[in-house]
């Protein structure tokens, strides 16, 4: 392995860490407009509060792990620029483990994301059902 394997990480892990930092930025929009409204359906909020307590800790880990996951990554090139490539190599190793674990936090951040959306779309059906 040369020191242009674990570059090729680079540009994943940064778009990775773009993405996590969208998803964060929207569900921060989320919570200040559940905090700024009159709360006029607090049963719908309610359901909601966990869902986002749980997404707003998975995103602070899915960061942490791609971060973890760059550093270890630079790491690597380093050691093996330094000819150390048995360093190198773990490192690397590590760095994809650490990327991997992100990467399963993103997707349990998802299915959350999606039952959220779900207890929305029920309110919604109930409300549409109780005009007719």
């Amino acid at each position: 392995m040369d020191i242009t394997t674990p570059a090729l990480l680079f540009p994943a892990i940064s778009l990775l860490l773009l993405a996590y930092t969208n998803r964060f930025l929207t569900l921060a929009q989320v919570i200040r407009q559940l905090a700024g409204s009159d709360y006029a359906d607090m049963a719908l909020t309610r359901a909601q509060i966990p869902g986002l307590k749980r997404r707003i800790s998975l995103i602070r880990f899915m960061q942490t792990f791609a971060v973890i996951s760059f550093l270890l990554c630079a790491l690597a090139m380093l050691a093996i620029f330094l000819a150390h490539s048995s360093l190198g190599h773990w490192l690397f190793g590590l760095s994809i483990v650490t990327l991997a674990v992100s990467l399963v936090l993103s997707l349990i951040e998802v299915v959350i994301s999606t039952q959220a959306l779900s207890v929305v779309v029920a309110d919604l059906e109930q409300r549409i059902g109780n005009l007719r």
